[in-house]
């Protein structure tokens, strides 16, 4: 499938880059900081503003596993972050007023049930639910566009999610990912952005955790249709994704990057219509050194070649060398094959 529709955009293959400005949980559960990211993202232009839709008890054991760069028990800091019904409509009622799409990311099946009574325009899953596929087909069911992260993940697995999502829902958008936080650009490896468009033929983005938006600009220019960035009001401020995030200054400059990136990665290669005027003044055309009789042999030491380009072209000259007059020629002039016997 070359495109994907995500509320009234396509994404894909000749269609802009979609940006998600990814606000997360970088609200740490205000509702009025979050409201705050919503009105960044659409001030700096992004296409869609997503939060994260935690219920913690119906996600995890309350004893489970925490990664370092979390700092506490992920337990207790979704807890501290959750997002209440209210907040979420409130949030997508916000974003459809600053004309935005709003999004968030389930992390259960009570989640994605959540969000289905939104009306949401798609489902974004995180790289941790790639291999979840008793969740990823349980929203799959719902029918709406898909579009999921691969970090953490082999080629046999995301084929294998694949599978078993397009056999319910064909409306699907990878996003290639490091989950690390913030991801070296040596671990960015952006060149899986194409191999995973040609080997599953589905529209590809990035779901970008590195510093700053250099690698961003970078899978734009290497195909991708979608980018998403964590972005926060201040990367000073508490939560363990803020530090990684880009802040609303960096995000404008961001969707200005993959627009302008996306507006030079065409694939012509000819002679533009603007370049026409630089190269008849630019290219060289073939002109005699001194001056020629007519009826004389043209001799390789009585022609070279000069600007401009309006005469015969320089990779021609061989083709003038030996030809005969037609008339006199003066010298430090343009040779036109009309002169040429």
């Amino acid at each position: 499938m070359d495109t994907v529709k995500l509320g009234e955009r396509l994404v894909g293959e000749g269609e802009p880059v979609f940006v998600i400005a990814e606000a997360g949980i970088n609200h740490n559960g205000e509702r009025k900081a979050a409201r705050d990211l919503v009105v960044a993202a659409a001030e700096a232009g992004a296409d869609c503003v997503k939060f994260q839709t935690h219920l913690p008890d119906h996600e995890m054991l309350r004893g489970g596993e925490t990664a370092a760069y979390v700092g506490e028990s992920l337990y207790d800091l979704l807890t501290r972050c959750a997002l209440t019904v209210d907040d979420h409509r409130d949030l997508q009622r916000l974003a459809w007023e600053r004309g935005v799409l709003f999004l968030s990311t389930p992390f259960s099946r009570e989640a994605a049930d959540l969000l289905e009574t939104l009306d949401v325009a798609a489902y974004k899953t995180g790289s941790g639910e790639l291999t979840n596929l008793p969740l990823q087909r349980h929203i799959a069911r719902k029918g709406r566009p898909m579009i999921i992260s691969t970090g953490m993940s082999t080629l046999e697995e995301v084929g294998e999610t694949l599978d078993a999502v397009r056999r319910l829902n064909p409306h699907v958008v990878l996003a290639h990912c490091t989950s690390t936080y913030p991801t070296p650009y040596e671990d960015v490896n952006l060149g899986v952005i194409p191999v995973l468009r040609e080997r599953f033929r589905v529209p590809v983005g990035l779901s970008d955790h590195s510093r700053g938006t250099y690698t961003a600009l970078g899978a734009v220019a290497l195909g991708a249709c979608l980018i998403e960035k964590h972005f926060t009001l201040d990367r000073r401020g508490p939560g363990p994704d803020q530090a990684g995030s880009i802040e609303p200054g960096e995000l404008a400059e961001l969707v200005r990057g993959v627009r302008a990136v996306r507006a030079a990665s065409g694939r012509a290669k000819e002679v533009l219509p603007g370049e026409a005027p630089v190269r008849r003044m630019a290219a060289e055309s073939v002109v005699t050194l001194r001056a020629i009789r007519a009826g004389c042999p043209i001799r390789p030491e009585d022609v070279w070649v000069k600007r401009p380009g309006t005469g015969i072209p320089a990779r021609r000259l061989e083709e003038v060398v030996g030809r005969v007059a037609r008339k006199d020629l003066q010298p430090d002039v343009l040779v036109a094959w009309e002169d040429l016997a």
